[in-house]
């Protein structure tokens, strides 16, 4: 068996590779942010050599880093997720390194969580995200009363919006742009600083069209299992990267990866000054349930002010790209319009 750990920084991805006695057995490599292409080939050719000799290979994140593990596990890569309490401490801004990782693996895979597409990143602890959800209402609802949070707009308004997570992720989120500029339609980008890092042109295709460019953190993590200072690098460093990209001070509304929440992270949220987008309607795209599947749910599920969660990166999002002119069309047909977040917010502040 050989075991890879995926790390994340401030800069890009680091991999490492050990053997069964936990040895490195690859040198360390690092990839600069925007190469996730360039991540998922070298592991598929790892993988490849292994399997020619016998040898099987496995690849470890961890729960501060949702940015990879979907696409990985299309390519066909065997993905588990290590958390905290099997690993060391992380650095101030970074994950665990790669190569502690690997080492978790080695030393008790069974503690691990086995990743699936049809579960996500957070296979084996969506009881944990909603517990937290449940908890946090009374919190959720008074971010809301002072016009800090929104899941949805008024019901009294025929309009949506349509809104697109974790990119930038060349090429899907140009297509998914093509498909907007075709109908004249705004959106919402939340954007993971990672990526923004690397992607600049997609950024600014979205700005220069009008589309709404927002925060959804550096490395897409577990929410609870930051620290204070944690969450507030990973937005502070992702409002930089956009707005250095954009040539502004950067995006103010937040989602926060997976709607995760907890009363003690959404105290932390509002001494800052993101306002916190959810959502109200999410086909499960990231899952690839298909695109006719995307769009049905879309319609079946959309009411007026809705704020309509889907993905443009983490992954193939061929499936979304695909579904989004018959969803366009459907909903033109049922009478909403579209506006970008800020706008649904705004309108539903008191």
């Amino acid at each position: 068996m050989r075991y890879s750990g995926i790390s994340w920084t401030a800069t890009g991805f680091e991999v490492s590779v050990l053997d069964q006695d936990g040895v490195l057995v690859e040198p360390t490599v690092h990839f600069p942010a925007g190469q996730v292409a360039e991540v998922t080939a070298y592991l598929l050719g790892r993988q490849r050599a292994y399997t020619a000799v016998g040898e099987h290979l496995v690849n470890v994140i961890e729960s501060t880093n949702g940015m990879l593990d979907g696409g990985l596990m299309s390519a066909g890569l065997r993905m588990y997720r290590a958390d905290p309490w099997v690993l060391p401490g992380r650095p101030a801004f970074g994950s665990v390194p790669a190569d502690q990782l690997a080492l978790a693996a080695v030393r008790d895979l069974a503690a691990l969580a086995h990743l699936h597409i049809e579960t996500g990143t957070l296979t084996g602890r969506s009881d944990q995200l909603d517990a937290g959800i449940a908890e946090s209402a009374d919190a959720t609802e008074a971010l809301s009363r002072a016009g800090r949070c929104l899941s949805h707009g008024s019901r009294e308004r025929p309009v949506v919006a349509l809104t697109f997570d974790d990119g930038p992720n060349p090429p899907y989120t140009g297509r998914i742009l093509d498909v907007l500029d075709r109908y004249g339609v705004p959106a919402t980008f939340f954007c993971v600083g990672l990526h923004a890092l690397a992607h600049h042109e997609e950024l600014a295709r979205m700005a220069d069209a009008g589309h709404q460019v927002a925060n959804h953190t550096w490395s897409h993590p577990f929410l609870p299992d930051l620290t204070r200072g944690e969450l507030r690098a990973q937005l502070e460093r992702t409002d930089e990267a956009i707005g250095k990209a954009l040539g502004t001070d950067g995006p103010r509304m937040f989602r926060p990866p997976y709607g995760s929440r907890t009363p003690e992270v959404l105290s932390w949220l509002a001494e800052g000054d993101n306002p916190v987008a959810l959502w109200d309607v999410e086909p499960l795209d990231w899952a690839l349930p298909g695109a006719p599947t995307i769009t049905r749910l879309v319609l079946e599920r959309t009411a007026p002010g809705s704020m309509i969660l889907l993905h443009d990166g983490g992954g193939d999002r061929s499936q979304t790209a695909e579904a989004l002119p018959a969803m366009i069309e459907g909903l033109l047909e049922r009478g909403y319009g579209f506006v970008r977040a800020e706008e649904l917010m705004a309108a539903a502040t008191p």
